[in-house]
C-alpha cells in the first residue's frame, strides 16, 4: 500500500496556525507528525511518500502522480483559544472509513476531545484521486490541547499509523 502523507503547511511561506503564548508554529508540530508518521508506515511494511509544501496543487499532483492508495493531511486547528479536540475530515464513503479507523485510535490513545469525522469542502480533499482525510490533531492556541501536540504527539501518531493499518487490513 502507498500513502502520501501531507503535514501542512509550510514552514518558509505559511506557518499555518501559532499559539499565541509560546510561538509553537502549526508546520512545525505537523513536520515532526509527518516524519513520525512516516517511519512508523514503512516499518509496518508500506511504501510512504511525505511532502510539505505552500503549493496545494503541488501536494495533490504528487500525490496523483505517484499513484497513492491513500492520502493523509496532518493539521493543528486553531480557534479562539477555548476550543479543544481532535477531528478528521474526508469526502467520500471510503475516507468517512479510514477518518473513521484514524478518530477511534487517536481517542483511545490520548487524552482529547473527540469532535468527530466530519465532510469537509477542503482542496485536498477535492483535489487527490484516492482516498484522503485531513486530520486536525488538535488546538494549538489552546493551551491543553498544546500540551498534548508536545508531549503525546508521538502516542498520536502511532494511533494515526494503527487507523491507517486498520483501515488496510479490514
Amino acid at each position: 500500500m502507498k500513502v502520501f502523507i501531507n503535514p501542512g503547511h509550510d514552514r518558509v511561506y505559511d506557518s499555518g496556525a501559532i499559539n499565541p503564548v509560546t510561538g509553537v508554529r502549526e508546520c512545525d508540530i505537523a513536520a515532526k507528525a509527518g516524519k513520525l508518521l512516516a517511519g512508523y508506515l514503512q516499518t509496518a511494511g508500506l511504501e510512504v511518500r511525505t511532502l510539505q509544501d505552500d503549493s496545494l496543487a503541488l501536494v495533490c499532483a504528487e500525490s496523483n502522480e505517484w499513484g497513492a492508495d491513500l492520502f493523509v493531511s496532518l493539521h493543528c486547528n486553531a480557534f479562539n483559544t477555548q476550543a479543544r479536540g481532535t477531528e478528521t475530515y474526508y469526502k467520500s464513503f471510503n475516507g468517512q472509513r479510514l477518518a473513521n479507523f484514524i478518530q477511534s485510535q487517536i481517542i483511545r490513545s490520548v487524552p482529547t476531545i473527540d469532535r468527530g469525522c466530519k465532510t469537509g469542502n477542503l482542496y485536498v480533499l477535492n483535489n487527490t484521486d484516492t482516498v484522503a482525510v485531513l486530520v486536525e490533531m488538535a488546538f494549538i492556541d489552546n493551551m491543553e490541547d498544546l500540551a498534548i501536540l508536545e508531549n503525546d504527539l508521538d502516542k498520536m501518531v502511532r494511533a494515526i499509523a494503527r487507523g491507517i493499518t486498520d483501515y488496510w487490513t479490514a
